[in-house]
């Protein structure tokens, strides 16, 4: 399925719910592309999981801003990576550095530089811990055991309007 498909499909999920997240954050290695950052070169030419690019574009023509947080110890190469594939410049926070915190501190500095609410967010991430740090700051977080997809964004949207009608703030 082409970037305009999932784009295409992304847009009509995104169209079943009334109510979204004013920012969707996402990792980056195994959730955004199939590899670890620290294990390739700059020089190379990455790629993402098939249905990356039309969701993030999806999200961004609903007005929905789109985040970055890795805990990525290469943040040079992960940069290097998010210009080759033209999406340097769609994210509103690009939170990229080693941290033992499970992405809390991540998650700071993205409300301050955006002065969203948690309660206000979805998340994506491959790893459980961060899944559930996150969570206990008030932000919908959603596990992607292989990369991100147009069936976990609509599990993302559902349980982050089950989560808004039960008017969780932080």
């Amino acid at each position: 399925m082409g970037d305009d498909r999932v784009k295409a499909e992304a847009s009509q999920v995104l169209g079943l719910f009334q109510v979204l997240p004013r920012l969707v954050v996402f990792d980056l290695d195994y959730t955004l592309w199939p590899f670890y950052c620290e294990c390739r070169s700059k020089h190379e030419m990455p790629s993402l999981y098939p249905h990356a690019k039309g969701i993030i574009h999806a999200l961004k023509d609903k007005g929905v801003d789109v985040a970055i947080a890795s805990r990525s110890p290469t943040p040079d190469i992960a940069k290097a990576f998010l210009k080759k594939l033209g999406l340097e410049d769609i994210f509103v926070a690009k939170e990229i550095f080693s941290s033992w915190t499970h992405k809390t501190e991540h998650f700071e500095r993205i409300k301050r530089r955006t002065g969203m609410l948690y309660n206000s967010m979805l998340f994506f991430d491959d790893e459980y811990r961060n899944i559930e740090t996150v969570s206990n700051m008030g932000v919908t977080s959603i596990y992607v055991d292989n990369g991100v997809n147009l069936g976990a964004l609509r599990t993302g949207l559902t349980k982050f309007a089950s989560n808004a009608a039960g008017g969780k703030r932080k």
